[in-house]
């Protein structure tokens, strides 16, 4: 008896497979692996578009180091950094165990919190623009009718100009906030019941509980909300471009004026690996670190 030879599916199969996701593989070459690799060419030239790339070495680096601006905006960019994320995680945290309990009016709370995150960050900073504005502001205007208290210059104070920026953190609490509420619905109940039993205050369930629990989204939202406040650029560009007096110059809002105000590419391209190279220095530490509080 003469069988058929087994047609080879694998074979042809892959074959259609790589004719798919082609497109994708050119698109992520040309723009986004192409870039990284140039940009890590020209951080060792000195390019500005017009004339060709001349090799100076480690010269954009070293330069970076005796940079005032470039020390002024990584440490606004660090003290953004290091209090909005925090901020933002024990509010959204907060909010998500409000949800959680059930309250009346629960979706449309929910709804409401999370909605203002569906704005653009450009629709979202003009906004705010007309919300801090010191003279018709609706801020100060609730500040002095309901307290009796006059309102600061807020964008237009160095020394308000960047809390300002930090309290618009509160806008997009709501993707953090829906993050959390998932995990908080993902606690089984019986932990909250046997610590119930054993006397338990809602307190102390919540600190031996709770957040344990959830810390594997907590470690989550601290990496994303740290990469993401890193490279702040929205808001500088349309509300403040980086003033008053440099209070607001972001990392990255200065990075875009070096590359494509002064067309200086190569120092450009020297600041954004400085800043991987931060990023990633602090998202190591967080994972090396997570085995003592993360409850995986």
């Amino acid at each position: 008896m003469v069988t058929a030879k087994p047609r080879p599916k694998l074979r042809y199969e892959t074959k259609y497979l790589y004719i798919f996701i082609l497109p994708w593989i050119i698109g992520f070459i040309a723009f986004t692996a192409g870039p990284i690799v140039m940009s890590g060419v020209y951080s060792f030239t000195r390019y500005n578009l017009v004339l060709p790339p001349a090799f100076v070495g480690l010269q954009n680096y070293a330069q970076l180091l005796r940079d005032p601006l470039f020390w002024q905006s990584l440490k606004v960019t660090g003290i953004y950094t290091f209090v909005s994320v925090p901020l933002g995680l024990v509010l959204s945290l907060l909010v998500a165990v409000l949800v959680n309990m059930r309250i009346p009016g629960q979706r449309a709370f929910r709804t409401a919190v999370y909605f203002p995150t569906l704005v653009s960050g450009v629709v979202m900073s003009l906004l705010w623009l007309w919300l801090l504005n010191p003279q018709f502001g609706i801020i100060n205007y609730l500040l002095w009718e309901l307290f009796g208290i006059k309102g600061p210059q807020w964008l237009y104070s160095p020394q308000w100009a960047l809390p300002s920026l930090i309290l618009m953190t509160i806008w997009g609490i709501g993707t953090n906030m829906v993050l959390y509420l998932a995990a908080l619905q993902g606690v089984p109940r019986s932990l909250y019941e046997a610590a119930e039993l054993d006397g338990a205050g809602r307190i102390r369930r919540f600190f031996t509980i709770t957040v344990p629990m959830i810390s594997p989204t907590t470690l989550f939202l601290l990496i994303t909300g740290i990469i993401g406040t890193s490279q702040v650029f929205t808001q500088a560009a349309v509300m403040t471009q980086g003033g008053p007096e440099y209070a607001t110059y972001f990392y990255v809002y200065y990075l875009y004026q070096e590359a494509f105000g002064s067309f200086n590419i190569g120092y450009a391209s020297a600041m954004s690996w400085v800043l991987l190279l931060v990023v990633f220095l602090l998202t190591y530490i967080l994972m090396r670190t997570s085995e003592r509080w993360v409850n995986y």
